[in-house]
């Protein structure tokens, strides 16, 4: 039996149509009041708008922020409600509000406050920038900054650290062409541009920073009542006063997630649960720690997990 688990929320690129239904369908009852507060503030009906969203239109930005979070929090709700807690908790860029949620230093709807004016600044400062993102695959991160350094691109930016042979970097449209050549001269065996809508962890997208700036004033933090790391630091969080801060230059700063993983896995950890959508940060998880981390972003996921691994209890 897993003792000490962490929850970890996963980011944009993660959503899909018709994702965090199935919790509804097997008559969740906080899948239904989270349904409900995600509705009144997005002011749409988002069971509805989940059940007819197509892919191109769950891209946007300022939409699939919204709708990512109310998936990760439906399953770290569920998950609670078969017993199974966190001990400690991060998430992949937009995953954070989840995690800031699930850690005690947010309410839930402030939460989705949160995320739907962050979506929209964003949204507006990637349709600005006319930019994007792209994984390198095959290099180390200290070899993809020291390139990226010495090249000296315009405009092209280390991004999101993933693990120990993926980096996301974020760029214009002609500096991510340019780095695509260079990187593949330099040895990385992939370059794969990623289906999100703007070159986000960067200062390209500083506009949206400061756009978001009002709506963070205007929500109280609370000190982590369950231990919370961040993608900016890769350390533990330490006050309320300190996450807010950091949920700002998380925008514009890159996401150093293989830090945040050796950090949590030094914690001491018995497994992991990647709470939400897709199986992106498990497949992460791999190459960080010798824990397993358990997919949870449906119902057949937890089921399975907890039928088969017999691994969690209150």
């Amino acid at each position: 039996m897993y003792k000490k688990t962490a929850f970890l929320f996963p980011g944009q690129g993660a959503q899909y149509p018709l994702m965090a239904l199935d919790f509804l369908e097997e008559g969740s009852g906080e899948a239904e009041r989270l349904f409900g507060i995600a509705s009144e503030i997005m002011d749409r009906d988002m069971r509805a708008f989940l059940r007819g969203a197509d892919r191109e239109t769950l891209k946007r930005t300022d939409v699939s922020q919204p709708a990512i979070t109310l998936a990760n929090l439906v399953s770290a709700a569920f998950l609670a409600e078969r017993g199974v807690q966190p001990a400690l908790c991060a998430g992949f860029s937009l995953g954070e509000y989840a995690a800031l949620a699930v850690s005690g230093v947010i309410g839930g709807e402030d939460c989705f406050r949160l995320v739907k004016a962050r979506g929209e600044a964003m949204q507006e400062a990637a349709d600005r920038s006319g930019g994007g993102m792209a994984a390198v695959l095959g290099l180390a991160p200290e070899k993809v900054e020291a390139l990226i350094t010495g090249w000296k691109i315009p405009d092209l930016y280390p991004a999101n650290f993933n693990s120990s042979k993926q980096v996301v970097v974020s760029g214009t449209a002609a500096a991510l062409a340019e780095a695509e050549e260079r990187f593949k001269e330099s040895g990385a065996r992939r370059f794969v541009r990623l289906e999100v809508a703007g070159p986000f962890h960067s200062p390209l997208i500083a506009r949206a920073r400061e756009q978001f700036r009002p709506a963070l004033d205007a929500v109280p933090f609370r000190d982590p009542s369950v231990p919370l790391y961040s993608n900016v630091t890769g350390r533990r969080v330490e006050s309320g006063k300190e996450a807010k801060e950091l949920a700002l230059r998380q925008i514009t700063s890159p996401v150093r997630w293989t830090e945040e993983e050796a950090a949590m896995a030094a914690e001491g950890l018995d497994a992991a649960v990647e709470a939400g959508p897709g199986k992106t940060l498990a497949g992460l998880w791999k190459d960080a720690a010798a824990v397993p981390c358990h997919p949870a972003g449906t119902v057949s996921d937890i089921k399975i997990m907890l039928e088969e691994k017999r691994a969690f209890g209150k």
